[in-house]
């Protein structure tokens, strides 16, 4: 008796699929990705999320800008996910310097800032993606999915903003704030003495000299005019670089 084999038309076309049979089909590998953000909890929210989809692993955390520079520097990640407002140093600093460690890493801000001023220094660094905090869990799985596939992303509400700005004649993402005369190192000290630390302190942690940060100290007062620590903190609060204790 001679056994009859029946072989379905489409393996008749493709004569690979029969050697598959029974074998698992390898999975695309899982975009790599680093979160910065200082809360804890959020933090711990974000992988969770993020881990719950099989096209994303969380490889790597860090808590403020500096943390995040070593991670991605470390990883070399698909993608970090980057808060801006974080201690010691902030995202936008932290921003420009993954960029130049590692340009093939994509970057996605994540943040409550809505302001052009912050959009367009955060574009002007090199970030792929502008994401708000109080965007959905389906918005974020989105918007990291387009900035993977080399687009960019924008949160529609900011979107909204945008057109609504250039309807009404503004010139929209002009700069023109009193941020921009700042330099990166200057900014990174700014946002320390609004920390709460003191010249000694900031020397210590930047390893530059007493007399150096004096100087920028005094560069900073000069161009934003304001003459004291407590003008600086609450210039650097109004403006998202520190939180409120």
């Amino acid at each position: 008796m001679v056994n009859t084999v029946y072989t379905l038309d489409y393996e008749k076309r493709d004569p690979i699929l029969p050697l598959l049979r029974g074998r698992e089909v390898p999975m695309a590998q899982p975009a790599t990705i680093v979160i910065a953000e200082d809360h804890t909890i959020l933090r711990e929210g974000l992988r969770a999320l993020l881990n719950a989809h099989r096209e994303f692993s969380v490889v790597g955390e860090a808590a403020d800008g500096r943390d995040a520079i070593r991670c991605v520097e470390r990883l070399q990640p698909s993608l970090i996910l980057l808060d801006l407002s974080m201690p010691r140093m902030n995202g936008l600093d932290a921003l420009r310097e993954i960029k130049y460690r590692a340009p093939a890493t994509k970057v996605v801000v994540l943040t409550v800032h809505k302001t052009e001023e912050y959009l367009l220094a955060t574009f002007q660094g090199g970030a792929d993606g502008y994401v708000l905090k109080d965007a959905t869990h389906a918005e974020l799985v989105t918007a990291l999915t387009h900035v993977l596939k080399g687009k960019r992303y924008l949160s529609p509400e900011i979107s909204g903003q945008v057109i609504e700005g250039y309807l009404e004649g503004k010139k929209t993402l002009k700069d023109r704030s009193a941020w921009n005369t700042l330099t990166p190192r200057e900014r990174e000290i700014l946002k320390l003495i609004a920390e709460g630390y003191k010249n000694k302190e900031i020397a210590d942690y930047l390893f530059i000299s007493l007399k150096t940060v004096e100087k920028h100290r005094a560069n900073l007062m000069k161009k934003l005019d304001l003459h004291n620590a407590a003008a600086l903190t609450a210039w650097a609060i109004e403006r998202g670089l520190v939180t409120r204790a």
